[in-house]
């Protein structure tokens, strides 16, 4: 099964468009753990266990991770995500983007040694970085579109001027990841929950590419108003903080299934509702 499809079962089969974003901070664990990063291993597991069956995947953030040389237990943690539930993706959430020799090497870190099923990718430096990504059969690559950080209206919001009608950046990331990119039908696109009407743009333009929406939640973005905006195609919608530390105690687990619960019903009537 690829990763497209195995998208669709998961969120078919758990009724979900929610992602959990495993992004563990020492300093936000539980009280009993907090400050403590040999602890992020098992603050990711208890997530998971009690959210697996809520969500359409997990989305770890390797940087959470590598900042306090834990490596070894991310990839503990993707081991645990695909022993519990193998039908749940795993996108790795890295942004890599790098020439085609050094990208070789990045996709043989997400696909081999961490098995995921999924990574993001940044495509500011052309089609020959994304290339090593779509070598792996049935593996994702979602690409950076629209982000809703304030610096990204610094290059995504530009015009070009010299592309036939004249499109914005991110329009234009669109338009190839819909088109002459997706050699292997497995593209994707990032983009922020806090620009809703710019999602409905990108999913004019890539009507059929699964899209990748982080920012509902702690980060402010508008649940109703993205399921709205990304109609018509596959939706991966994220949310990190407002689910991982839903609770500070040793309730915490239950604290993050209770959230994630309400955040998927959230979504759900809203597609309903579209």
């Amino acid at each position: 099964m690829n990763f497209l499809d195995m998208l669709r079962a998961a969120i078919e089969r758990n009724h979900s468009l929610l992602c959990v974003g495993l992004d563990p901070e020492p300093e936000k664990l539980p009280t009993h753990w907090r400050g403590d990063a040999s602890k992020l291993l098992d603050f990711c597991v208890a997530i998971v266990d009690a959210t697996a069956d809520l969500v359409c995947a997990f989305k770890p953030q390797i940087a959470y991770f590598a900042a306090h040389g834990a490596e070894a237990q991310l990839e503990k943690l993707m081991a645990h995500i695909r022993a519990v539930a193998p039908q749940v993706p795993v996108i790795l959430d890295a942004k890599r983007g790098d020439i085609g020799s050094t990208a070789e090497q990045y996709a043989k870190e997400a696909f081999v040694r961490y098995g995921a099923d999924a990574v993001t990718l940044s495509p500011f430096m052309g089609f020959d970085s994304i290339t090593p990504y779509l070598k792996y059969e049935g593996k994702g690559a979602f690409l950076l579109c629209r982000t809703s950080n304030p610096g990204g209206d610094d290059l995504q919001a530009q015009t070009l001027a010299d592309v036939e009608g004249q499109p914005r950046v991110f329009e234009h990331i669109a338009r190839l990841a819909q088109g002459p990119w997706n050699t292997n039908g497995q593209l994707g696109l990032v983009v922020g929950a806090t620009r809703p009407h710019e999602i409905e743009r990108v999913r004019a333009v890539a009507p059929t590419l699964p899209l990748l929406i982080p920012g509902v939640g702690a980060q402010g973005g508008d649940a109703v108003a993205t399921v709205r905006a990304a109609q018509g195609g596959p939706m991966v919608i994220n949310s990190s903080r407002a689910i991982l530390y839903a609770g500070s105690g040793a309730d915490f687990a239950s604290a993050a299934r209770a959230a994630a619960m309400a955040t998927r019903t959230l979504l759900n009537d809203a597609a309903l509702r579209r």
